[in-house]
């Protein structure tokens, strides 16, 4: 099934954008997650990452993670862009958006700065968007999300993040056992950690909506 996101060059450079934007203005962190004082900053650092990383030890795993994993978290800032765009949403779920976009948008940024470090292309040979990826919508989810309004909009959201979440801790996990770059298994780690409290919370949420 064709889905809502096709990633490209253009769509990796506005999320880089996006992310250095994020990291100047939103004052929420993650747990593990290094965001970084000013868009300035968080790029000199992603700058000075992926110099090291080019002669750090690698795999096809770490690869693979890095590759699948930014298209992955791409559709889920979008997500929230779509949820934190509307009106009437509860409160708590419209925080918990802008704490996933304000996470996983500095991560867009360091894994694409990794790939070309290591020379790597965005994208893998043949993937198109998140075309076959465990836990991501399709183009008709992504627009039922974007017609939906109130607290439908809210437990739609919530349901669809919680399907997205077990997706990327599936292949989290998978880049923890098989990875090999200490950095990118660092970040993997991280994001399990983070997602799965973050699919306790959407879970509990949902039962109060």
């Amino acid at each position: 099934m064709k889905k809502f996101l096709t990633i490209s060059s253009t769509a990796v450079a506005a999320a880089i954008a996006l992310a250095g934007c994020s990291a100047g203005t939103d004052g929420g962190s993650m747990p593990g997650m290094d965001h970084g004082g000013s868009s300035a900053g968080s790029t000199s650092t992603s700058a000075g990452d992926s110099a090291m990383m080019a002669g750090a030890e690698r795999n096809s795993a770490d690869t693979t993670f890095a590759q699948m994993m930014t298209p992955h978290h791409l559709q889920a800032v979008d997500m929230s862009n779509l949820l934190l765009a509307k009106q009437g949403i509860d409160p708590r779920v419209s925080a918990l958006a802008t704490k996933i976009k304000a996470a996983q948008a500095p991560e867009i940024e360091k894994m694409t700065g990794w790939l070309a470090a290591w020379k790597e292309p965005t994208a893998m040979s043949g993937m198109s968007g998140t075309s076959g990826m465990t836990g991501t919508m399709s183009d008709e989810e992504m627009k039922k999300l974007d017609a939906a309004q109130g607290a439908e909009a809210a437990k739609l959201y919530l349901s669809q993040m919680v399907t997205h979440h077990e997706g990327a801790v599936e292949m989290a996990k998978a880049e923890v056992i098989d990875g090999k770059n200490a950095d990118a298994v660092a970040l993997a780690k991280s994001i399990v950690s983070t997602q799965e409290s973050e699919i306790k919370e959407m879970q509990d949420l949902l039962t109060t909506l």
